[in-house]
């Protein structure tokens, strides 16, 4: 479908790699909350944490950044909200002794993110 053709009402753009490259992050961040909590947490807070830190991010993401947000917000606090859930899987990667695969996380989750923001601006 040419880019000059205007969707219909209830369509959306085809999804792109970009698009799913950043669900594979945001999907990799949720794991990482998981995981965070149930490693991290002595019993019986890790079984809170474990299951709160993933539902809380899934809740914010849903209510933000989701294709079908609950609330419509402006870009930039969309990329914010993003960027938020991004840097607590970051820190929970670095929180756990694994600094290189937060730092190798973060990187391909801030372009992907960076990349899907420019597309749905366009």
């Amino acid at each position: 479908m040419p880019n000059d053709v205007p969707l219909q009402p209830g369509m959306r753009a085809p999804l792109s790699g970009v698009d799913i490259l950043a669900f594979v992050c945001e999907i990799f961040a949720f794991v990482t909350l998981a995981i965070w909590g149930f490693a991290m947490w002595p019993f019986p807070w890790n079984v809170v944490v474990g299951i709160g830190a993933p539902v809380a991010a899934i809740l914010v993401w849903a209510l933000f950044v989701s294709p079908r947000a609950v609330l419509d917000v402006h870009p930039f606090v969309r990329a914010a909200v993003e960027l938020l859930v991004y840097v607590s899987a970051t820190a929970a990667w670095w929180s756990m002794g694994l600094t290189w695969v937060g730092l190798g996380f973060a990187v391909v989750a801030v372009v992907a993110g960076v990349l899907a923001g420019r597309r749905r601006l366009a």
